[in-house]
């Protein structure tokens, strides 16, 4: 035992030497860290104040500061004439007015981009544009494909008095108002997980080429919710555009980017621009992923909730409790849903109130 001890303890001149060893080693880590750490987007985070970091690049000094003065954005959302199209834009459309004119908000005009081509029966309740679809089989099933389409005609033929413009779909619903969180020729988008150029480069570069720069300019975003300066949109439409087309011709990228296909176009067509957008976390959560609500603007239903009795996510598996979009597609959902059991994430439960507070109040409601 005493020999034990004896090993165990140092004196105090090895002490002293261990620790100018550390400090050194610390120090020249640090030294090599700042030296070449990659360049950052600072995202602002209008909750706090605070600056979150994000890989991708630094933003000026005045990007970082907070704007004083009010500059609103023209809200468009692209949508069918199908009824799963309509009663998602009449629940958009009924939380839009709602936080419209609240303290805080920068939400501007609205319109409903509708590509079916001709008018439905919503004209009179919504703002709308028609605009036409692509031509017969063009977008080969993929109906996402008309919505850069939409936005060339739309961006051609409108007159927006807003400056900035807001890409967002039906399927959104604004639960606190919206500031314009984009600054100047910085967009504001939020980046998706399962968008990911970097690990799709081989891919990325048939249509991002080297010479254009690294894969790392194509953000991790798709163009909703992306709130973005009405000159930019207009140069990226048309390009947006054709690198969807191009994209869906390519068997090896439609196989690869699916559904997401025109996501990765919009990230592509912005970077071949010279576009790049400052990520924002707080822009938009997606039930039932994101359990809490934590100071964000925009709820995502693109998921569907499902849960057992006791409040337990059993997604892939039909469960005793369910909100999904997808089983109303023929018609609307029926008015006062019943609510999630207890245990059930807040953003769920929030995501269902507010359905039953819009079905409630829209008059008309069960019109297709």
């Amino acid at each position: 035992m005493i020999g034990r001890k004896a090993m165990g303890r140092a004196s105090p001149f090895l002490l002293v030497l261990l620790a100018l060893g550390f400090f050194f080693a610390t120090y020249n880590l640090l030294t090599v860290i700042i030296r070449y750490k990659p360049s950052v987007k600072w995202v602002g985070n209008y909750a706090d104040g605070s600056l979150l970091s994000d890989p991708i690049i630094e933003m000026p000094e005045s990007v970082r500061r907070q704007k004083s003065t009010r500059s609103p954005f023209h809200v468009a959302l692209t949508a069918t004439d199908a009824p799963y199209s309509k009663w998602q834009c009449r629940i958009m459309y009924y939380w839009y007015k709602k936080q419209k004119d609240l303290p805080g908000s920068d939400l501007g005009g609205f319109t409903r981009i509708l590509h079916s081509g001709s008018p439905d029966n919503l004209m009179d309740e919504i703002p709308t544009v028609i605009v036409d679809p692509l031509p017969a089989g063009l977008d080969r099933g993929y109906i996402v494909l008309n919505r850069p389409w939409a936005f060339v005609q739309w961006l051609e033929n409108a007159t927006i008095e807003e400056e900035y413009i807001l890409m967002a779909e039906p399927d959104h619903v604004f639960i606190r108002p919206l500031p314009n969180l984009a600054h100047g020729e910085y967009p504001a988008a939020y980046p998706f997980f399962y968008i990911k150029p970097a690990l799709h480069e081989n891919i990325i570069r048939k249509f991002y080429p080297e010479e254009n720069g690294p894969v790392t300019n194509v953000d991790p975003i798709g163009n909703s919710p992306v709130i973005i300066r009405k000159d930019l949109l207009e140069k990226i439409a048309p390009t947006w555009m054709n690198v969807s087309l191009r994209m869906k011709d390519d068997q090896e990228t439609d196989k690869a980017f699916g559904w997401v296909l025109e996501m990765y176009a919009y990230a592509v067509a912005s970077a071949l621009h010279g576009v790049q957008h400052i990520l924002r976390k707080d822009f938009m959560l997606q039930p039932p992923w994101d359990l809490e609500l934590d100071k964000r603007f925009i709820i995502h239903y693109t998921y569907g909730c499902d849960y057992n009795l006791k409040g337990e996510l059993t997604y892939g598996k039909i469960g005793e409790w369910r909100f999904d979009k997808r089983s109303y597609l023929r018609g609307p959902p029926p008015k006062n849903l019943s609510l999630p059991p207890p245990g059930v994430p807040e953003s769920v439960a929030t995501l269902v109130k507010m359905v039953n507070e819009a079905t409630a109040n829209i008059p008309n409601w069960e019109t297709q």
